[in-house]
């Protein structure tokens, strides 16, 4: 019988020697920069994350990303169809259906759009991560990093959380900035990818948002603790100013501990996030949106606790069901030695009092997933992306 349990089979890494941004990794930005056309400045070396996590890092690592745009700014309509040119001769994209939803009543234009997205690290996805069905070509970075950016041109979200990212300095911050995008980093302390022979850093949690409809107003990088003890697992929280209606929003992208047997650390570090969020500033009624894979199905402690919490916040995926009370019957689906894994573990948090849900990304079916199940030639990730459309409750356009 197939096992449908399956937070994520990662193990901490051990200290291992970090591959500086160079060789491969400057090869593959420049293959990346030739093939989308528009030249972008260098990135910054990836800096040691051996280092205390208790110190200062590096300034270019885990803190809002200064970088200028380039001086031609990269058009996404263009960029998309470079990458669905450079795909060839692929697999059919996966067909998802935007669900509205009835209450969305906001002007058009006036929805925020947010994208939560577990992307596979190339090094995990590589290595240890073990898919068994899923032929090598298609896990390949050559043809990965495309599928990735299609993801995102798609979907074109206001704000994008993304976990499991080890090509941020080379790939995403970049292209992604060419695009009006800032973005805040914050990696794993001991991140599993540097067990990974050729690796290209650390993986960690990225939050991204589109400058044109966000002011920054401050972003910080947690380490995430249990019974005050700090542990592997981290967190962006982001305060943006909407350009359009002058709300503020504050944003957090995490990622919990993965495997069986761990949901009290799942439970002790999603206890410790909402802490950090109510005393970060206890006074503002700025509305809170937390995305972020979990590790944990709907029935685990961690859900619950988020789902009491005196924060009043709610799923937003829970709206594709008939109920509205119902997640996802899934938000991975894989194949490893160990056996087939079909869960619901990702989540979009919002403040209900506060934020309005005008339509959510349904999933794709079985059928369109296909039997090899995920990542697959049609899909880079063995997490599926969600998507949101928000609006600001009480907000006169």
């Amino acid at each position: 019988m197939l096992d449908f349990w399956c937070p994520e089979n990662y193990v901490n890494a051990e200290v291992a020697p970090v591959y500086p941004m160079g060789g491969a990794a400057s090869r593959l930005y420049s293959t990346l920069t030739r093939s989308l056309s528009s030249p972008l400045p260098l990135p910054p070396s990836c800096p040691d994350p051996r280092r205390p996590a208790d110190t200062n890092p590096d300034p270019d690592l885990c803190r809002e990303q200064k970088t200028a745009s380039p001086a031609r700014p990269l058009d996404p309509a263009e960029l998309l169809r470079q990458c669905e040119e450079a795909l060839g001769d692929r697999a059919p994209r996966l067909h998802r259906e935007f669900v509205r939803l009835g209450d969305g009543d906001g002007a058009p234009g006036s929805s925020v759009r947010v994208m939560q997205w577990n992307i596979l690290a190339q090094a995990l996805g590589e290595g240890l991560d073990s898919f068994v069905r899923c032929p090598p070509e298609a896990i390949s970075w050559s043809r990965r990093k495309y599928l990735i950016l299609e993801e995102i041109l798609t979907y074109r979200p206001h704000i994008l959380c993304l976990q499991e990212v080890d090509h941020y300095h080379d790939t995403f911050q970049p292209v992604l900035a060419g695009l009006g995008y800032g973005s805040h980093f914050c990696p794993k302390p001991w991140s599993p990818c540097l067990d990974v022979d050729g690796n290209n850093g650390p993986d960690g949690c990225a939050l991204f948002y589109d400058r044109s409809r966000f002011e920054l107003l401050d972003s910080v990088g947690l380490r995430l603790s249990a019974m005050r003890i700090p542990t592997n697992q981290v967190a962006v929280v982001t305060t943006l100013r909407c350009r359009t209606t002058g709300r503020c929003v504050r944003v957090a992208a995490t990622h919990l501990k993965a495997r069986a047997g761990w949901e009290w650390l799942r439970s002790a570090q999603g206890s410790d996030l909402l802490r950090q969020l109510q005393n970060v500033d206890p006074g503002s009624d700025a509305p809170l949106l937390i995305c972020g894979d979990f590790n944990a199905v709907p029935t685990e402690e961690v859900y619950r606790r988020f789902a009491a919490s005196p924060l009043g916040l709610d799923s937003a995926c829970k709206k594709l069901g008939a109920d509205g009370a119902t997640e996802p019957e899934y938000t991975t689906w894989k194949i490893r030695p160990t056996g087939e894994c079909r869960a619901t573990l990702d989540y979009v948090w919002y403040s209900r009092d506060s934020l309005r849900v005008d339509g959510v990304l349904d999933v794709p079916t079985e059928e369109q997933i296909g039997p090899d199940r995920l990542p697959s030639f049609s899909y880079p990730s063995d997490h599926l992306s969600l998507v949101c459309d928000f609006s600001f409750e009480g907000t006169e356009e």
